[in-house]
């Protein structure tokens, strides 16, 4: 006897969709991928590949800034003076990464349909085709990853040309000369040093008294401090009230009555999910105040066979989450096996200059009481790779669990601490001691050294505890 084919319909094409879509292949349904503007979502067209592309290019032009530190004389500081290469080059990997996404979707048997989704039903979507046209998806299961896109103030609405999102600094032709940052949540933090970086004059407008509030404070610190060091003019407590095209460039007013005058505004306050016009409260879907889609830890919505995935959640606006929760969703609508998502062992990265990656429980956490943990911390000052590479600034913060030792969470401020968090995250996955942390060789000289020398020095401080 033939088994059943299940039909999935998915609803947005950046990560929590094509991995749902792959997932859902692989296990033999017949799947649709809706998308309007490219797979790979903003994650892959405007945020995560592109802003992190900006920062890998202002990196290389700050280390060769930094090459009289190694001996070698560079007769001035290098930066960017036409942002056009720059651009088309970041636009040109956006591209391509997406074309991967959709011939790997292709060859895995997965149609892609170019329009816009809406539920007619729990098991039926109505496309709009970008050629003109509708189509009608009949599915047994159904997924939203529709995503985010950047938050817009109507006293502060951008133009494309000086008043700007995150969305659309890749038509810049120019670098900015005057570039105020509104916002130092991890986008603005992360673009407001690119800029610094090619060349830009930049203001960093923080409405709270510490850059990156919603990271470790000590790692905050440090980055805070690198960035006034590196001439940036930060701003703390600092609400932004308006911000206004003048002839030649623009005006931000701050709450307090004060002015910023710059020539370009960027503007980082946070975005909205992507659930307008979807039909969801049509066919009972539940939605946040703020326009989330709610779901539960395998990705359900309240309306059976219909799910959700990515930032149209507002779960962790990670693309990492995204696209495990669309992954979920899929094993759980076609009975695989399947566990619900966990929060508690993402780990996280801020793409500054030291990078920020964090794991498991925080400083927070422990000086709240909430968990009793004992924290080591060891300055990279001591490490010998930094040394040789002249990184100064960074640290790594372990959080093991008191009597126990078991890891439970962890904090790298350094270069490419995307990478170095890695061990720790498994260590948090699996519960594994700092004693066995600490037992694994690490190459010397290396950045992960340090992470071997805290998780031996815990054991140190938990006799002593």
């Amino acid at each position: 006897m033939k088994s059943r084919t299940w039909s999935v319909v998915i609803v947005g094409g950046g990560p929590g969709g094509y991995e749902a879509a792959l997932v859902a292949a692989r296990l033999g349904a017949s799947v649709t991928v809706v998308d309007r503007d490219g797979v790979g979502g903003s994650c892959v067209l405007t945020d995560c590949v592109p802003s992190k592309s900006l920062i890998s290019t202002a990196h290389v032009l700050r280390r060769m800034g930094a090459a009289r530190e190694h001996g070698i004389d560079l007769p001035q500081r290098p930066r960017a003076t036409d942002l056009r290469p720059v651009n088309e080059r970041i636009l040109d990997l956006a591209a391509a990464q997406s074309a991967d996404i959709h011939a790997r979707l292709e060859a895995d048997g997965v149609r892609v349909c170019r329009g816009t989704g809406r539920l007619l039903a729990a098991d039926r979507v109505l496309v709009s085709l970008v050629d003109g046209g509708t189509e009608e998806l009949v599915a047994d299961v159904v997924l939203i990853a529709t995503g985010a896109t950047p938050r817009v103030m109507p006293t502060a609405l951008p133009d494309g040309d000086r008043i700007l999102t995150w969305a659309q600094i890749w038509g810049l032709t120019e670098i900015p000369e005057r570039l105020i940052v509104v916002g130092s949540g991890v986008t603005g933090a992360e673009l407001a040093q690119a800029y610094l970086g090619l060349g830009s004059a930049v203001t960093l407008v923080s409405s709270r008294h510490q850059v990156l509030p919603g990271e470790d404070s000590d790692a905050a610190a440090v980055i805070e401090e690198v960035f006034r060091r590196e001439g940036m003019e930060v701003l703390g407590r600092s609400r932004m009230s308006a911000v206004e095209r003048t002839a030649d460039g623009v005006i931000v007013r701050l709450e307090d009555g004060r002015t910023v005058e710059g020539s370009h505004a960027l503007l980082a306050v946070g975005s909205v999910p992507q659930t307008a016009g979807l039909g969801l409260e049509d066919v009972g879907v539940e939605v946040g105040p703020g326009g989330h889609v709610l779901v539960d830890g395998v990705s359900r919505t309240s309306v059976r066979g219909v799910y959700a995935a990515g930032d149209c959640t507002g779960v962790l606006p990670l693309a990492s989450v995204a696209a495990m929760q669309g992954r979920i969703a899929m094993w759980h609508a076609l009975g695989d096996a399947v566990a619900p998502l966990r929060l508690d062992v993402v780990s996280a990265n801020v793409f500054t200059d030291p990078e920020i990656a964090t794991v498991g429980v925080s400083q927070q956490d422990v000086d709240a009481g909430t968990v009793d943990a004992i924290v080591i911390t060891l300055p990279l000052t001591t490490n010998a790779r930094a040394k040789m590479d002249g990184f100064h600034d960074g640290f790594v913060k372990i959080f093991a669990r008191s009597g126990h030792g078991t890891v439970l969470g962890g904090v790298v401020v350094a270069p490419r601490a995307s990478e170095l968090i890695y061990p720790l995250t498994i260590a948090v996955e699996n519960g594994l001691t700092a004693d066995q942390l600490s037992n694994a060789f690490t190459v010397y000289p290396s950045m992960t050294g340090s992470i071997g020398e805290a998780a031996r020095r815990l054991h140190v401080a938990a006799r002593m505890s």
